[in-house]
């Protein structure tokens, strides 16, 4: 047996087991092992888990995980989580460079807000049918307007797309959106890889605001956004080819931490 110290944090309800891998104990391939600990009846319980590891070339490394075990793309809650991780452990101050699988991100905390720094979006790589938007955001992400996402059966309407060929074989995020107002969205989202609708995932409501603003729903540049486990912003610049300086903004907090034995 050997016993593994944790913590859990959560942003706007997106919640994630963290780990302090700087030393490179945690085996890392072992999908069973991290399927476990990311159990919420069995284990810890997380929307997935993330190693912060040591990098040369940024103040640490991101590597994330869902929770089916399996790594992953990039994770905007996560990213915002392990920032706070992060300063929490004296790794950072409130300026923080650190590698995602998806690249360089930067990062601002100030009184357990974090403003994250995604990655640009090509107008390019924006595929609209008139119906949804696809765009990766650090994950592929399927967006799609409904009038009352409220009542919307996001689990089995999410699972449907997720899971159609116009996705196969990977698959796809898929987000439901009500427009609130002006530059006001309300979203909920099926991740994949949780394989269930999240209470909030970052990526998706980063691409939620670039789609909005893409296909003329909104022509606002700070975007408000509404999910199942509180608020978001997200904020950008863009010019004819790009949407750059993507920011998602919100709160970060660590909830526990604890020891388990594996």
């Amino acid at each position: 047996m050997e016993t593994i110290q944790f913590y859990k944090y959560q942003g706007t309800g997106n919640d994630f087991v963290m780990i302090d891998n700087r030393t490179g104990f945690f085996p890392k391939k072992d999908v069973e092992l991290i399927r476990s600990l990311c159990d919420r009846r069995f284990g810890i319980g997380g929307d997935g888990l993330i190693l912060l590891e040591d990098e040369d070339s940024a103040d640490f490394k991101m590597v994330y995980y869902n929770s089916d075990g399996n790594e992953s793309t990039m994770c905007g809650n996560g990213g915002r989580c392990i920032v706070a991780f992060a300063r929490d452990l004296g790794v950072i101050g409130s300026d923080t460079t650190f590698l995602a699988v998806d690249g360089m991100h930067h990062a601002h905390i100030e009184d357990r807000k974090i403003a994250l720094q995604m990655i640009d979006v090509p107008k390019s790589s924006v595929s609209d049918n008139g119906e949804s938007v696809f765009l990766f955001t650090g994950s592929p992400h399927h967006v799609m307007l409904v009038d009352d996402v409220k009542e919307y059966d996001v689990y089995n309407g999410g699972r449907s797309i997720r899971y159609s060929s116009l996705y196969a074989p990977g698959g796809t995020n898929v987000n439901f959106v009500e427009q609130l107002s002006e530059g006001h969205f309300r979203v909920r989202t099926y991740e994949r890889g949780v394989e269930d609708e999240t209470l909030s995932c970052g990526t998706g409501v980063t691409a939620v605001a670039i789609a909005m603003n893409m296909t003329g729903k909104t022509d606002e540049h700070l975007i408000s956004v509404e999910v199942e486990g509180g608020s978001l912003t997200v904020t950008f610049d863009e010019d004819d080819e790009r949407y750059y300086n993507v920011m998602l903004i919100g709160p970060a907090k660590q909830v526990f931490k604890g020891e388990t034995t594996v």
